[in-house]
């Protein structure tokens, strides 16, 4: 993997695939680069795709205390690396931190987004702030495998999944990014939407959702959508927060397409 040097002299490992205008993924919480390698290889014959491990993950380093602009900084030592403007998929958490960026005037193209886990409303703010607490207290007792185990269950993973899971050699992998959960909830405020925060962003912006996924989250990504202005929104039929890579490539294709063709026009 290729190295860049974020503002605060944190290493960001990243990989590039193919040939195009860039494309950065943006991975969730618990991934790497490796998690969203299958769908760059999917868009590598039209993209040149970068994945990367958010600091605190895989080959990335980690410099604390933790704040959102250093993962908004890492985002734009990307971004540079890759030639200074660059279109760019989040996914789960991953969404949030590419709007934040792009609110912060990152240079971004076209900006997608699939299932950023706000939880507006009274009820999801209580929720969220729930949430938020048990994640600090078990990761303060240094239990990282009761916080990864929280995250699972809060996203709505059956109780024998993470049993068997906790068996598999995947658990440990999952385990050594524990820390992390705590920075994607930062990310997420007090779980509403920052609609005043971001009205500065100015990217053409695709929020996507899966048909399958929970009323919760079908509902959050249309507001979202809403607060954004130059937003649309979109349903994928059948899919849920587990999003298959198969299904979303040919909608960011064609998405991210709009920017290859302008500039070969140009």
């Amino acid at each position: 993997m290729d190295k860049t040097l974020s503002r605060d002299g944190t290493l960001i490992a990243y990989r590039r695939r193919g040939e195009g205008p860039p494309v950065i993924l943006v991975g969730g919480a618990l991934s790497t680069a490796a998690t969203e390698a299958p769908l760059a290889r999917l868009l590598a014959p039209h993209f040149d795709v970068v994945t990367y491990d958010r600091r605190g993950r895989g080959s990335s380093g980690d410099s604390g205390p933790y704040k959102v602009e250093r993962e908004i900084e890492d985002l734009a030592a990307l971004v540079t690396a890759v030639g200074g403007r660059a279109s760019v998929f989040g996914l789960g958490a991953g969404g949030a931190l590419a709007l934040e960026a792009q609110a912060a005037g990152l240079p971004v193209d076209l900006l997608a987004v699939y299932e950023p886990p706000y939880t507006p409303g009274p009820s999801g703010v209580r929720f969220k702030a729930r949430c938020t607490a048990r994640l600090h207290r078990t990761l303060s007792a240094g239990d990282r495998d009761g916080a990864v185990e929280l995250f699972l269950s809060v996203t709505g993973v059956p109780a024998d999944v993470i049993a068997r899971m906790r068996r598999a050699p995947l658990w440990h992998g999952l385990v050594s990014m524990a820390h992390t959960l705590a920075y994607d909830d930062a990310l997420l405020g007090d779980g509403t939407i920052p609609a005043e925060r971001f009205a500065s962003v100015t990217a053409r912006t695709l929020v996507v959702c899966g048909g399958s996924s929970p009323a919760r989250a079908r509902l959050s990504a249309r507001a979202l959508a809403d607060a954004l202005p130059r937003a649309r929104h979109r349903t994928l039929t059948g899919q849920t927060r587990e999003l298959a890579p198969q299904a979303m490539a040919p909608v960011l294709e064609e998405f991210f397409g709009r920017d290859m063709y302008a500039r070969q026009a140009s």
